[in-house]
């Protein structure tokens, strides 16, 4: 690596010429040749020697003197690092660093006039605030293995920032994803990295991008104090910076200016400023004027109780001291308060007579105005803090104020305590962060609450106020286990007095930070403040008590008088017992011991445990006499949906992941791998605030190829949906609507079953929460793992950025299947048997359940028979009608025969015959009578005949009578 111009020793700028080694050859040595500082002047130029070895370097305070080729000692003013550089100015980019902004999608630089850059600011460098890919670049050439540390600070999550190093032909050296990327810092802490370097060209990248989406500009990443070590030698020292000095040759580092005293450019001693009308901070170039004393110079305090339990208002300067009061326009710092009596001790704390508070024994509460007192039998302590008197600041908390450009600030509170409440002091100028900070080493839930009794290990409350004529803001953020730092929620401007609530969830060590920040700072500082009148955190391991809850009673009461109860199970006041929930209710956490502690599940939800309500996959409806049964199990544990792209306003592509839930078996999880990638998938799900298991969870997810980063990312993981409301066919429940448009119906014979979903956690745009409806719709073209939509008109899944909707397709969304859903069909019948075919209703709606029968044979009568069966009977018909034509025939002739004998007999006597003769003579029988009527039919000649006759007036008819008899008798 070629030495800076502006660090090359003070020989060189008066000689024709400079020497330098040329590259180390395959034996690893190399020549001292001089270099002309005019290009192209040759003559007179020392002949190239033999040089040192490659891996040749001095010793931290020396420098490689080239025309002898020795070590040197630096000299007074002037430090070396030896084998290393060190960068910790930065009043301007130092030469060999440059900054690239890359366009969003292609990677192609933007324009030079881009106000995205990484850009000095003295004692550090600043990122770029937006959301443009920007990469500070910085390359080096080692003789030898190496490292390279530096300084940092990551405060906000939505900024990226990454550190990768390439070789010279632009590959990534291997790294694994804790050094690459940078875990997230508390407002106002440095962080040290440090990665190990290969021998050859490192070229090193610092890599920031926003991610906004919508929300305001992002806090940057600040950078200083960048060490390299593995340079094969140096060949000038280093000058100390201005506000620093080394006194004595030899020296490997220079030390900062005490108070009141400056100096320049590669000093050896510092300079005393006139303190009667000047100071200087630590560190400083320059003597400044002292100022006319303000309002920002002081600050006010309540002294501690005294023997009297009295306290008063007292006023301080801010130390140390830079202001004047004797001159025009400067205040004098205000006259102490009158003495007035010490607020009570807060909950869980007692005065013994003493100035002081005192927190109550292990197994004693106190109201903050009695002694402390036992708790009775059956019940136990509440752990907690509760404060709500400031006096004194509790012990565990601390105030600071930090700005990383000023000094200043780092000697000052951040907060004062007010009596009945604690508010921001004054700062030292704008953009201070005034700090407050509260530990919690732990949660401890009471033992008559079961851990497995639902998802919270405590809660903090508190309530604020702010009062801005300036633009200000408050930030709550937590820091789990010492991790990273998060932002919880923010408020801007004026707030009036309200209260904030936190659930957690996991039991950890936490430690909860309120920073306020002016900007554009008002003169007037007391009408720039925010006040904080009451902080509780419940269930805090190391709390103090307030008060006793009852508990359930063993049968020997133990030392400390209590019993867990078992999951599920919330304590009778009456009794002091453990009674369990009903079925299908689940205990609500913190609830009043009572019955009203267990609260019903909703429509088709049940709970095993009494931990939460969840769905079993199983739905049933019921319409008129038709029962439609669900069984949604197909569709899998766990559905997810990404939905997009979508553009920021800088043009930033992301998508909207979801994870979705129906189904109680497992629940979603969703990660953040910005902050901590070292954490594996199995370590996300059971720590930090990196993953988010829920019924449903939404991820916004950035691609690699979008920010030039060489990984998907995923951030801002949110809970969607905690507790499950219910499934029913109905468009409402519980006050959370559908809105049928969004999802137009496309059958009317199966209805669309909606599982509804509500998350706790308040935002300030959603005060009663969010709300989630997931529609399953039976669809037999999708597979049975389906298909996730969100509405057309809600892109994001929400019209509002409250209620959520989204459509799941599937067949698996179908009803099993019953015997009304088939049909039979009867096939032909061929030699005397016939098939019977089943097949399903069309379209099909149906799922599972009961199988098709299988094809069954029945035997059947053909047309043949009935055929032959006809012929039969005709038959048989034709014979008897044969035989009733014959039968009546016959007995015609013989009643023709009877009759005329009557006549015969009429004739001869001219009378009819009496009736006992009736032409059968007495003696004779009629089965015996041989004789035989014969009737003839008259002919059409003899009926003419007759009707001639009829007209002279006679009218016989010829019958002949043959008889056995020899002789016959004929009329005509």
């Amino acid at each position: 690596m070629l030495p800076s111009p502006l660090l090359l020793s003070p020989w060189r700028w008066f000689t024709d010429y400079y020497f330098e080694y040329t590259e180390c050859d395959s034996t690893g040595s190399r020549w001292r040749v001089a270099i002309p500082q005019i290009p192209g002047a040759c003559t007179g130029l020392p002949a190239p020697v033999q040089g040192t070895e490659c891996t040749f370097s001095c010793k931290a305070g020396e420098f490689l003197e080239m025309s002898a080729q020795e070590c040197t000692q630096c000299a007074a003013g002037s430090y070396s690092l030896g084998s290393g550089i060190r960068f910790d100015q930065w009043d301007y980019m130092p030469i060999g660093f440059s900054s690239l902004a890359t366009s969003l999608e292609n990677s192609l630089p933007v324009g030079e006039n881009t106000i995205s850059s990484w850009v000095p600011q003295g004692n550090y460098l600043e990122s770029n605030r937006d959301e443009c890919t920007v990469s500070l670049i910085y390359a080096v050439h080692l003789k030898k293995q190496g490292s390279v540390s530096f300084e940092y600070q990551y405060p906000d999550s939505n900024l990226l920032f990454e550190f990768f190093i390439q070789n010279d032909q632009c590959q990534e050296m291997d790294q694994s994803d804790d050094k690459k990327w940078l875990k997230l810092t508390k407002h106002g802490e440095w962080a040290t990295h440090t990665v190990n370097l290969k021998s050859g060209t490192n070229i090193l990248y610092w890599r920031t991008g926003g991610v906004t989406m919508g929300k305001k500009v992002v806090n940057p990443a600040l950078l200083k104090n960048i060490h390299i070590e593995g340079v094969a030698y140096t060949s000038e020292c280093f000058p100390c910076k201005p506000g620093s000095f080394s006194r004595v040759p030899g020296s490997s580092s220079c030390e900062p200016c005490p108070r009141d005293t400056y100096s320049g450019h590669g000093a050896s001693s510092c300079t005393p400023c006139n303190t009667s009308t000047q100071y200087a901070a630590e560190g400083s170039s320059s003597c400044k004027d002292r100022p006319p004393c303000s309002m920002k110079d002081y600050f006010q305090i309540h002294t501690a109780c005294d023997q009297e339990r009295k306290t008063q208002v007292i006023y301080k300067w801010v130390e140390p001291k830079i202001c004047l009061e004797n001159v025009t326009g400067a205040v004098t710092l205000p006259p102490s308060g009158e003495r007035e009596p010490c607020p009570p001790c807060n909950p869980g704390f007692y005065n013994n007579d003493t100035a002081t508070c005192s927190q109550c024994p292990p197994g004693t509460f106190s109201d903050g105005m009695k002694p402390c007192q036992q708790c009775p039998a059956g019940s136990e302590p509440t752990l907690g803090y509760e404060y709500k008197w400031w006096n004194v600041l509790p012990s565990n908390m601390k105030t600071s104020c930090f700005n990383v450009g000023n000094s200043k600030c780092d000697s000052m509170n951040g907060w004062e305590v007010a009596g009945n409440h604690i508010q921001t002091g004054a700062g030292s100028s704008d953009n201070d962060y005034l700090i407050l900070n509260l530990h919690v080493p732990g949660f401890k839930l009471p033992t008559s609450v079961s851990s497995h009794s639902g998802e919270e290990f405590g809660r903090i409350t508190f309530e604020f106020e702010t009062s801005c004529t300036a633009d200000c803001e408050l930030y709550f953020m937590m820091d789990v286990n010492r991790k990273s730092t998060k932002i919880v929620e923010s408020w801007e401007k004026n707030k009036t007095r309200q209260t904030y609530t936190h659930i957690m969830t996991k039991n950890a060590s936490v430690s909860y930070t309120w920073a306020f920040q002016r900007t554009n700072q008002a003169s007037d500082v007391s009408r720039n403040v925010a006040r904080i009148y009451s902080i509780t955190v419940s269930n805090a391991v190391d709390g103090a008590s307030s008060g006793c809850r009852v508990c359930a009673l063993g049968a020997q009461p133990s030392s400390s008088a209590c019993v867990p109860c078992p999951p599920g199970h919330y304590i009778d006041a009456s009794t002091s017992q453990c009674t369990e929930c009903p079925p299908n209710t689940y205990l609500m956490p913190h609830a009043a011991p009572g019955p009203d502690a267990c609260k019903s599940c909703g429509p088709s939800s049940k709970s095993d445990k009494h931990s939460l309500c969840y769905s079993d996959c199983h739905f049933t409806y019921t319409e008129g006499n038709a029962t439609l049964t669900f069984d949604f199990s197909s569709l899998g544990p766990v559905g997810s949906l990404m939905n997009g792209p979508s553009f920021t306003s800088k043009g930033t592509k992301y998508f909207h992941h979801f994870n979705i839930s129906i189904c109680g078996g497992k629940l979603a999880v969703c990660t953040d791998n910005v902050t901590d990638l070292s954490i594996t998938d199995s370590q996300r799900e059971k720590e930090g605030p990196n993953a988010i298991t829920t019924f449903i969870c939404q991820s916004t997810i950035i691609p690699a190829s979008g920010r030039g980063f060489h990984t998907a990312l995923s951030s801002q993981s949110i809970n969607l949906a905690d507790t499950f409301v219910g499934a029913t066919v109905d468009d409402n429940l519980e006050g959370i609507s559908v809105t049928p448009d969004l999802f137009p119906k496309t059958s009317k014979k199966v209805p669309d079953v909606n599982f509804y979903y509500r998350s706790l956690d308040t935002t300030s745009s959603c005060e009663l929460g969010r709300s989630v409806v997931v529609r399953l719709r039976c669809n037999p073209d999708k597979s049975t793992t389906g298909e996730l939509s969100v509405p057309s008109q809600c892109p994001a899944g929400t019209c509002d950025g409250c209620t959520f909707q989204f459509l799941w397709e599937s067949s698996g969304a179908c009803p099993t299947c019953t015997e009304r859903d088939y049909h039979q069909i009867e096939g032909v019948c061929k030699g005397g048997n016939q098939d019977l075919l089943y097949v399903w209703n069309e379209p099909k709606l149906c799922m599972g359940g009961v199988t098709l029968p299988a094809k069954k044979t029945q035997a059947c009568e053909g047309i043949e028979f009935w055929i032959q069966l006809g012929a039969g009977l005709g038959a048989f018909t034709a014979v008897l009608l044969v035989f009733l034509t014959c039968y009546f025939w016959k007995k015609n002739k013989r009643l023709e025969y009877k009759y005329s004998r009557l006549v015969m007999s009429a004739n001869k006597e001219c009378e009819m015959p009496v009736a006992d003769s009736c032409a059968v003579m007495e003696g004779e029988n009629e089965a015996d009578m041989e004789d035989e009527v014969v009737y003839t039919k008259p002919s059409l000649f003899g009926k003419l005949k007759a009707i001639a006759s009829k007209r002279n007036g006679d009218n016989y008819e010829n019958v002949q009578l043959n008889s056995a008899h020899s002789k016959t008798l004929v009329w005509s």
